[in-house]
């Protein structure tokens, strides 16, 4: 013998009900329209500069501790790194929801790159 037992054929035997799944075709999934793709493809490319401008100051504020010279503050870093992890966050959430959820995600990340722009550049 191998080990394996066999069971016989029962044909009155059915299988539960409850875990019966009725097989189906899963909807084809909505597409984007072109102007919610062009909206999640400008914010996307902003969440990837605040990114990069977070890094350029906390590389900045640290050279400046080190070389003695003035950088940006910790108000300035601080600010940078928070508003880098909330763009993402709002990117991410904009990248994986469809409709109007999504244009909300990607206002949000113009939203926040204005408000970081504004209050340390331009202020």
């Amino acid at each position: 013998m191998n080990g394996y037992r066999v069971q016989e054929h029962d044909p009155e035997w059915e299988p539960p009900t409850d875990v019966i799944r009725t097989p189906g075709r899963a909807a084809p999934p909505r597409r984007r329209s072109g102007a919610a793709r062009a909206l999640q493809g400008l914010s996307g490319s902003v969440t990837a500069g605040v990114v990069v401008l977070a890094l350029v100051v906390v590389v900045t504020a640290w050279l400046g501790s080190r070389r003695g010279f003035p950088g940006p503050g910790a108000v300035s870093v601080t600010a940078h790194v928070v508003a880098a992890v909330l763009v993402v966050v709002a990117q991410r959430f904009a990248d994986h929801r469809r409709g109007g959820v999504a244009v909300v995600g990607s206002l949000v990340v113009f939203f926040v790159t204005a408000v970081l722009l504004w209050t340390q550049w331009w202020g």
